[in-house]
């Protein structure tokens, strides 16, 4: 299943390292956006540069459906004031029983964390691809 290639790929990125604006098509470093672009092409699935951008490009996908591959959309501290499409600042993927896998400031690395708590509070929406 695509969803399970995608997840599997980006698990190989445990702890790289999260640089802000992070040069895309490179694995050195990874921001939330760079990271969900870099391993969904890697499956043949081509997603816009940014967070905003790819939340404009995917199918939108209710939260009681949402399912391993699905990517999560997030407002962040500096943007939960803004309206519409600009308070999306934080991207990731579900990959199923309440995880995320992500690069964010916060962890300052790709890893696995729960969809919950913070998170659950400052989700925007989801979205599916491929």
């Amino acid at each position: 299943m695509l969803s399970d290639n995608i997840i599997k790929t980006g698990m190989k990125y445990l702890g790289t390292p999260y640089v802000f604006n992070s040069s895309p098509y490179q694995t050195n470093t990874f921001d939330c956006s760079s990271f969900m672009q870099h391993i969904f092409k890697r499956h043949g699935v081509t997603l816009p540069r940014n967070s905003r951008q790819q939340y404009r490009a995917g199918v939108n996908v209710p939260y009681s459906n949402i399912q391993k591959g699905d990517l999560l959309f997030f407002t962040t501290p500096r943007r939960m004031n803004r309206q519409g499409i600009e308070k999306i600042g934080h991207v990731a993927i579900y990959i199923g029983q309440g995880r995320m896998l992500h690069t964010s400031r916060r962890e300052g690395k790709v890893s696995v964390v729960q969809f919950a708590g913070n998170w659950k509070e400052r989700f925007i929406g989801a979205k599916r691809f491929g």
